[in-house]
């Protein structure tokens, strides 16, 4: 039997320090939310492969399309022998996207790769090459997405140039002072001072912040946004690639503020595990490039699709929105309660099962206390629960247990969660005592 620590060994000889590791815990079988190591340890996985498992690991009914599939071909390269389940999934998917103009959608393989050619389908169809993002928003680690990434560490420092004509805003985030008005004063600046609206193509924005801390887009500067992009020929494009799928309590977070945007990025949970992606957008934007100018070799890959008919097949059966608004409302519950308790936790939120806790000195919101959220994550790892941290002062504990978790499995990990919060706030005082 493999060793945990003979894997890290390895694992430091063959793989570059690039790739991180949160924990040094080596996966050998899952279900839905439980996880067990290589040594047979048990895990509580509120993780989800960074927001990818809204259906919990090897659902059933994922389980049964990919062998249906796998019996049949597993790769033909959609631009060479096209097959049924992609047009079936882009189907399904035009029909779910926000508003009612006709849509399209291309398959991909990364939420990178969706971002990259949202970029493109924008500046192919209105011949203009700028793009707006937000700062703390996070789109992917390739060289164009690291452009438009809110974060210069570890993103951007050590790989420049970027992408040229990118431009940032403040992201509105009130239990940090920045309001909506902040934004928009931000944005109109920036159209008196470095670009003229007619240059730019598109502006990106991400409806929470993922990566950013989880806080989620006012509806008002979404409803602004679209409202300007209208008036000055902008694609706007929604990211909804840690959103989406019923995590926010919708399928898709854009919901809530009752727009269609005119391209929307998706991957994540979209096909349980399997890597794929997609562009969903208006068909007269989507139709702008000329054939050959999107795809890839694995784009859209015949288990890929499979995997996500499925997938939408038990978001939709077993009404995994709703699900996501009852659980979210019982993990901010249990949060708060904890939040009453311990002055680091300086704030509490979510939309859904798209809930984080903020850590912080002394309820200080301009405290962030970065080193006990790295301590928090490690101390929960040893007890048998696997967190995640984010935010743009990497201070934030994000919480993407599966939707498909078992209120006692939830219960269960959120009682190790307050066991290891008061061994490292135990060890804090300590040290300072």
């Amino acid at each position: 039997m493999s060793k945990n620590s003979e894997l890290q060994k390895r694992r430091e000889a063959a793989i570059p320090r690039g790739v991180g590791n949160n924990y040094a815990i080596y996966a050998d079988r899952a279900r839905n939310a439980e996880l067990w190591d290589v040594e047979g340890r048990r895990y509580i996985d509120f993780a989800s492969g960074i927001a990818v498992l809204n259906t919990g690991h090897v659902h059933p009914a994922l389980k049964s399309a990919l062998a249906a599939q796998i019996e049949r071909f597993t790769h033909a390269c959609f631009q060479v022998t096209p097959y049924e389940s992609y047009v079936a999934l882009a189907e399904r998917l035009n029909a779910l996207a926000p508003g009612k103009t006709p849509k399209k959608t291309i398959f991909l393989s990364t939420g990178a790769e969706a971002v990259e050619n949202a970029i493109k389908i924008a500046r192919y169809h209105t011949k203009r090459s700028g793009v707006i993002a937000f700062s703390g928003g996070f789109h992917g680690r390739t060289l164009a997405c690291s452009a438009l990434t809110g974060k210069v560490v570890p993103y951007k420092a050590g790989f420049g140039p970027m992408l040229p004509e990118v431009y940032h805003l403040p992201y509105p985030i009130a239990y940090h002072g920045i309001s909506t008005d902040d934004s928009l004063a931000a944005l109109e600046q920036l159209f008196k001072a470095d670009v003229d609206p007619s240059r730019v193509a598109a502006i990106i924005i991400e409806p929470v912040l993922g990566e950013g801390g989880f806080y989620a887009a006012p509806v008002e500067l979404l409803r602004h946004l679209r409202t300007l992009c209208d008036k000055h020929g902008i694609v706007l494009i929604l990211d909804e690639i840690q959103t989406g799928f019923a995590r926010t309590g919708r399928l898709f977070a854009t919901e809530y503020a009752g727009i269609e945007p005119d391209l929307m990025t998706v991957a994540k949970s979209l096909a349980g595990g399997l890597p794929i992606s997609a562009v969903i957008g208006k068909s007269d934007i989507m139709d702008a490039p000329v054939p050959g100018g999107l795809g890839g070799t694995f784009a859209g890959s015949p288990l890929g699709c499979a995997a996500g008919l499925a997938v939408l097949d038990v978001i939709e059966r077993d009404r995994l929105a709703e699900r996501a608004n009852a659980l979210g409302e019982r993990l901010v519950a249990r949060l708060r309660a904890l939040q009453a308790r311990h002055a680091c936790i300086g704030d509490v939120r979510g939309l859904g099962m798209m809930v984080a806790m903020e850590l912080v000195r002394n309820r200080r919101a301009d405290a962030p206390d970065a080193d006990l959220a790295k301590q928090l994550v490690q101390a929960a790892g040893r007890r048998g629960l696997i967190l995640l941290s984010c935010g743009i002062y990497s201070n934030v504990i994000r919480f993407l247990a599966p939707l498909t978790i078992e209120e006692t499995l939830l219960d269960e990990g959120l009682g190790l969660l307050e066991a290891a919060l008061e061994e490292v706030t135990g060890s804090a005082q300590r040290a300072t005592g």
